[in-house]
């Protein structure tokens, strides 16, 4: 069966990095029926039913969640918020720089 949760997420990032599988180990795995990206073995991008969801630094996250069209991350309609998690709005993954720069802070935080 294809996933369109892989497709949505290696596209996005092919689109916005197209060199990070050759720079970092690079995969994808599922996650309570979505699919997460890890580089070298660590989450930092995930895509499912809530959307695309990054892994941010603190102060990124305290910034973005001003925005009202930034939510939190739920697997789980009645879940526990992954705290450390952003769901952008189409408008932020559609804005190439913006969401760029996004992915490398992400890179940055799982690989200090």
């Amino acid at each position: 069966m294809k996933n369109n949760y892989l497709d949505k997420i290696t596209k996005l990032l092919e689109r916005t990095h197209p060199k990070l599988a050759s720079a970092y180990h690079l995969e994808f795995k599922n996650c309570f029926g979505a699919i997460a990206g890890y580089i070298d073995g660590h989450i930092f991008i995930a895509c499912g039913k809530f959307g695309i969801a990054l892994r941010l630094p603190r102060e990124v996250l305290d910034d973005i969640f001003k925005e009202k069209d930034v939510k939190h991350l739920k697997y789980f309609a009645k879940g526990h918020i992954k705290k450390d998690y952003a769901v952008l709005p189409e408008r932020i993954l559609e804005n190439k720089p913006e969401f760029q720069k996004l992915v490398d802070k992400s890179i940055q935080l799982v690989n200090a």
